[in-house]
């Protein structure tokens, strides 16, 4: 990046931030004077001008970390800062001192490796890794690593949730940008889905799923009509939503063929009495097993196993979506390339359920959506 377009990068972030710490100004001082109204004259609180000034320059370096953290090319780009972004760099302005201090909290010190390979929802954990105690004197090394690298992951989470949060807020308001949100519309994405799928569920959870594929640098065509159609397989009406109970889950108790010594409840890595219910499908890729909600969790930095039901949570279920998409990312791609669509359905599911619905999806997105477009 040239460094003139660095610094005018930069310089913007800086007063997006500036905007929002003063956004929060002026609501300190409407309620500063409503509060000095209700006290006697000599009671009342001053206003300083040398605080305004600290704030304002708190909000510039929340909005610069803001943009580092993001990445300055959504800034600095051909099309420009989309409003979206723009109004991220204003909220991490707005929340000042709080946003400088989480971000420096959550600072990697080391550069982390790349994620564990997940597995998909039916895909047998390894029956040959097993937890080696770790050697004497290394333990607090390592512990300090993983907790650097989950403090990140975290971080990363964060922000792909607030980004989440702004696309929704612009696509209700209609506001129009070169953005994905926009590009990607709920009407372009209803052509690859059943009319029977309520375009309001597009609408709203369509935001969730387009951040979560950027958030893990996964915003191209055929990694988007991926996460389509695989949500057209797992959870055809466009929402997070449980599993049902089903003949493939359910014998005497609901999720009762899911149970530790079952054969599926092994695959799954359920281990405890009720992880079938407990770890039962849920998201938009319907993540399953205790295995897998171990996994995805610790690299999504979310203890997805204390609180599994907050797969369902749309921002959460999209970054899941593109957490699973990710790990098995070069074979997917490969996948697509052959045109092998069997493969790129088993890399994900772990076998061919909703293979139908995942073939119609891709193809119909592969005529609707353009090539090279921008998510």
């Amino acid at each position: 990046m040239q460094p003139t377009v660095l610094l005018s990068a930069l310089l913007l972030a800086g007063l997006m931030g500036m905007v929002g710490q003063g956004a929060r100004t002026v609501v300190g001082l409407k309620k500063l004077h409503d509060f000095n109204a209700t006290q006697a004259p000599d009671q009342a609180t001053t206003f300083l001008a040398s605080r305004l000034v600290i704030s304002l320059i708190i909000g510039f370096i929340a909005g610069v970390l803001a943009a580092l953290a993001v990445g300055l090319d959504k800034l600095a780009g051909p099309a420009g800062a989309a409003v979206e972004v723009l109004l991220g760099l204003a909220a991490a302005g707005y929340a000042g001192a709080d946003f400088i201090e989480g971000f420096m909290s959550k600072a990697p010190a080391i550069t982390g490796g790349a994620g564990t390979t997940g597995t998909a929802r039916t895909e047998p954990p390894s029956t040959t890794t097993k937890t080696e105690p770790p050697a004497t004197g290394a333990s607090q090394p390592s512990e300090q690593a993983d907790r650097l690298i989950m403090q990140t992951s975290q971080l990363s989470t964060e922000i792909a949730s607030l980004q989440s949060v702004l696309a929704t807020s612009a696509a209700a308001s209609g506001w129009s940008s070169l953005s994905a949100a926009t590009q990607v519309t709920p009407e372009l994405v209803a052509r690859l889905f059943v009319p029977a799928t309520p375009l309001a569920n597009i609408r709203n959870n369509l935001p969730h799923v387009l951040a979560g594929l950027r958030s893990y640098g996964l915003a191209d065509r055929d990694m988007l009509l991926m996460a389509l159609a695989t949500i057209r397989a797992e959870t055809e009406g466009f929402a997070p939503i449980d599993e049902m109970k089903s003949k493939y889950n359910t014998d005497k108790a609901p999720f009762d063929l899911y149970e530790p010594g079952t054969p599926i409840g092994k695959r799954l890595g359920n281990t405890q009495a009720g992880d079938g219910a407990l770890f039962k499908g849920r998201g938009f890729i319907q993540l399953t097993g205790r295995d897998n909600y171990t996994r995805i969790g610790t690299q999504m930095g979310i203890d997805l196993v204390a609180q599994p039901a907050q797969a369902n949570q749309p921002r959460i279920a999209g970054l899941i979506l593109a957490q699973f998409l990710a790990n098995k990312e070069d074979a997917i791609r490969a996948a697509a390339a052959a045109d092998d669509l069997v493969l790129a359905r088993k890399l994900v599911n772990g076998g061919s359920h909703g293979l139908d619905r995942f073939r119609d999806a891709y193809t119909k997105g592969r005529v609707a959506i353009p090539d090279g477009i921008e998510i």
